[in-house]
């Protein structure tokens, strides 16, 4: 085999090799959405909950939501009894996100129209690492609670 050769050869190989190190090495957030809804508001502001699963082997962060029905929407933490407005909530890998009454959750403000029980609303999810998900959160009624196991 001439030098040429073999240093095309080994330089082939190195690569080769380097993007399936790459490939093992560089762990990536997996998501999902489960069980998401939307209680039927009752005033000007709504709430939303869902359920991100994170299958991959690091975790994200979600950042922010988009939604037609408000031009305001905020990520919620539930700390002691008391509510407030946090800039990001994290989804640890191969875990979950509960966003679920009493807890974190997502606060629609200033609706522009009621959802009534049975339609969707339109909301996009975004994350630090992840590209943003699109979830429909149907209206239920405004004392629906789902389990969680």
């Amino acid at each position: 085999m001439s030098r040429g050769a073999a240093s095309a050869l080994a330089a082939a190989l190195a690569l080769t090799a380097g993007l399936g190190l790459a490939g093992c090495s560089a762990a990536a957030p997996e998501l999902k959405v489960d069980g998401a809804f939307m209680p039927q508001p009752v005033s000007d502001m709504a709430g939303g909950f869902l359920t991100l699963v994170n299958e991959g082997g690091a975790a994200d962060r979600l950042t922010s939501v988009t939604s037609s029905l408000s031009d305001d929407v905020e990520l919620h933490e539930a700390k002691d009894g008391k509510m407030r407005q946090v800039t990001s909530l994290a989804i640890p890998a191969n875990g979950e996100l509960h966003l679920e009454r009493g807890g974190d959750h997502l606060m629609f403000l200033d609706i522009k129209k009621q959802p009534k029980q049975g339609e969707e609303v339109d909301v996009e999810l975004h994350f630090e690492k992840s590209e943003p998900i699109r979830v429909q959160l149907p209206v239920k009624d405004r004392t629906h609670n789902p389990d969680h196991h």
